[in-house]
């Protein structure tokens, strides 16, 4: 791995080793809501064998033991392990490298990626890990978060950044937020990892993300994620205040009673190995 990827690790693990505890009560009301349609798109049934990598606090191996299978959760936090092991003590967690799985080659009938694959430097290698694991006719499933075009969310973070931030302040480099932008995109991404391209699945799928007030997006942002908190972190205060502002002016068009339901897109992928 080059020094470049291994700054983006490095980054991407110390930052979700200090946000870990915020996963729960910040995030997981949306990204839980995908897990239903990942699992239904990975065709995950009773007796099967799954791997849920980037397994965060436990919510896809949960899920995946409720339909009957046998999961293991792997994240490269040691804190997100804790709380998955914590939360879920009948199912096995491990700390690990979703680029370098620390598995025999065909061990699992399924494995799962819900939103993980944009934390780590390399996500084709991930991808060409899942495979090796997989059993032959094995179906690896993922999810990735829409491009801004198709994901309000996205769009509204973006188009205040893009108008009120200093776009010149560096992080390490990681793969592009937005990973394919066509189906054809995906599937050439997914036969490279050495997966059967003609029986990939592709779905966009859209959720409402319900928050209490106009602010909690940006404080979100800022305090609870990582490749974005960094951004933002190194913005002047006046940025700051101008990126704050944007955003709650968006915010406020997508009220509903007493909260604000802001819709979110992600594309499903599911694809079986040769």
């Amino acid at each position: 791995m080059s020094a470049a990827k291994d700054e983006f690790t490095q980054f991407e693990h110390e930052g979700w080793q200090r946000v870990a505890d915020k996963y729960d009560s910040v995030w997981a009301q949306s990204t839980r809501q995908f897990i239903p349609p990942l699992l239904e798109a990975a065709e995950v049934s009773a007796g099967m064998s799954v791997l849920d990598v980037g397994s965060g606090p436990g919510y896809v191996a949960a899920a995946a033991r409720q339909r009957g299978a046998v999961p293991t959760g792997l994240d490269f936090s040691k804190q997100m392990v804790s709380i998955a092991k914590r939360m879920f003590p009948g199912i096995e967690f491990r700390e690990g490298d979703a680029q370098s799985l620390p598995f025999q080659d065909s061990s699992f009938d399924r494995v799962l990626a819900n939103f993980a694959l944009l934390h780590l430097s390399d996500p084709e290698r991930a991808c060409a890990e899942a495979c090796r694991v997989l059993k032959r006719g094995g179906r690896f499933g993922f999810t990735v978060w829409a491009e801004a075009a198709d994901n309000p969310y996205a769009q509204l973070i973006d188009d205040a950044i893009d108008a009120h931030a200093d776009l010149a302040v560096k992080l390490p480099s990681g793969p592009p937020y937005y990973l394919y932008k066509t189906k054809k995109d995906f599937r050439q991404a997914m036969e490279r990892a050495g997966f059967n391209g003609a029986s990939m699945t592709h779905a966009i799928h859209r959720i409402e993300w319900i928050v209490p007030t106009p602010s909690y997006p940006f404080e979100a942002e800022l305090s609870a994620g990582v490749r974005t908190a960094g951004f933002l972190a190194a913005q002047s205060a006046h940025r700051l205040r101008a990126i704050q502002a944007a955003i709650e002016d968006k915010v406020k068009q997508y009220a509903k009673g007493d909260s604000f339901a802001i819709p979110k897109a992600a594309s499903i992928i599911a694809v079986a190995k040769r």
